[in-house]
């Protein structure tokens, strides 16, 4: 998927001063003394105003440090209760998973320019997601129900995605935190899909019934509700997904 729509200025206009320094010195022998000098800094980032660090700052830098820790082990949890589209959750740092579902519900979607399809609003069916910090898998569903362990998944008729269900990323630059909450996380991945530029399909044979092209460019043009008719059965179900 190529992306040319997600603004990441944003990320750049926080700005961190020099506040303090602290010297740790340390005497030698076998039984070593440690001492540490608190200095503040100036306007131009210079060290000033040496002296022993106090209880008082050693306090605020505790808490700092804690409030840090807590950020970085705050991982997929939620701000509240659990999202209710939430079907599994694996808050691993490193390799946790989330997956949800979505309802069938109208977006605005973006086509490269030799697709010959306008960008603008289309109904999209239900879907089923499934991703972890560097990865996303889809797969379109039928009903608006919450899905069961034997719900049957279908080919997401979108350009970009593999048979298997996992979407082609090209050059999004994808930004997971590790203190990213459930619900930041799920609204990250569905922007990033939504908000990239489908460019090519990966399957022979197509995701839909209906050439993708043709499609799409109905939907958008006529506005009609996804016709739910033209999904292709997949092979997995969401029991295969949560193994």
């Amino acid at each position: 998927m190529n992306n040319n729509n997600i603004d990441i200025t944003p990320d750049f206009d926080k700005l961190y001063y020099p506040k303090c320094a602290l010297v740790l010195y340390q005497s030698q022998g076998l039984d070593p003394d440690v001492y540490v000098e608190h200095f503040d800094m100036d306007v131009d980032g210079n060290p000033i105003n040496a002296h022993p660090l106090t209880v008082m700052e050693a306090d605020h830098l505790a808490k700092a440090l804690m409030v840090e820790h807590e950020k970085e082990s705050a991982f997929l949890k939620p701000k509240t209760v659990l999202p209710g589209n939430v079907l599994s959750l694996d808050p691993n740092t490193e390799k946790g998973t989330v997956i949800w579902h979505t309802k069938a519900t109208q977006k605005e979607l973006f086509f490269v320019e030799s697709l010959g399809i306008p960008n603008g609003k289309a109904h999209v069916p239900p879907m089923l997601w499934k991703a972890s910090k560097s990865s996303l898998t889809v797969f379109a569903l039928k009903s608006n129900r919450r899905p069961t362990l034997k719900t049957q998944l279908f080919h997401c008729p979108y350009f970009n995605i593999y048979a298997d269900g996992k979407v082609c990323l090209g050059t999004i630059k994808i930004d997971i935190k590790n203190s990213t909450s459930v619900e930041e996380f799920i609204k990250a991945w569905e922007h990033y899909f939504f908000h990239s530029y489908f460019s090519h399909a990966l399957v022979t044979g197509g995701q839909s019934g209906e050439n993708l092209v043709t499609l799409w460019k109905r939907l958008i043009e006529q506005e009609t509700v996804f016709p739910t008719e033209v999904l292709l059965p997949h092979k997995l179900t969401l029991k295969n997904i949560l193994l």
